[in-house]
């Protein structure tokens, strides 16, 4: 695909946020069951059906492309979950694995954030409406995700601290 307009881009950049949430869909579960914490592991289970909702709005999103919803492999998004499941798969105390799953899901969502704010800046400059709206629900969500995982964070920190 050439990429020679800002309306290319936008919809190049959505292509790759639509993947990058249906891998995340496929992710989620597999951190939810490794969290020790019960409320990292709801935590985790709530940014699941967030993200299910996510899609769907990147789905309508496409719709002031008028271009079809169609992902494109987010190699960032392959990585970070990649990292992801390498983290789960060391040998730690479970309030330091808690910790370190919080660190992998925070980078996650910087990354969403980061693309989100993107395709909103973009989708205010080509009068996307539409897209705009539900592109900025997402981005919402994603901050409070954030929010969320640093406040879990400086309790579960505390614990892994106390682990010897």
């Amino acid at each position: 695909m050439s990429i020679d307009t800002l309306a290319d881009a936008f919809y190049n950049e959505l292509r790759d946020i639509y993947s990058a949430e249906k891998q995340l869909l496929q992710a989620l579960p597999k951190m939810a069951a490794k969290a020790s914490s019960s409320e990292l592991r709801q935590a985790f289970e709530l940014h699941l059906k967030e993200t299910e909702q996510q899609i769907d709005r990147v789905e309508r999103a496409f719709e002031d492309t008028g271009k079809a919803a169609r992902a494109k492999t987010c190699e960032a998004m392959k990585g970070l979950i990649e990292e992801a499941d390498g983290t789960m798969e060391e040998d730690a105390a479970e309030t330091v694995m808690d910790a370190m799953l919080i660190a992998c899901a925070q980078k996650i969502e910087h990354y969403e954030i980061a693309t989100y704010g993107t395709l909103c800046a973009w989708a205010d400059s080509l009068g996307y409406g539409n897209a705009l709206k539900l592109l900025k629900q997402n981005i919402n969500e994603e901050e409070m995700t954030d929010e969320k995982l640093s406040s879990l964070a400086q309790s579960i920190n505390k614990s892994a601290m106390a682990v010897h």
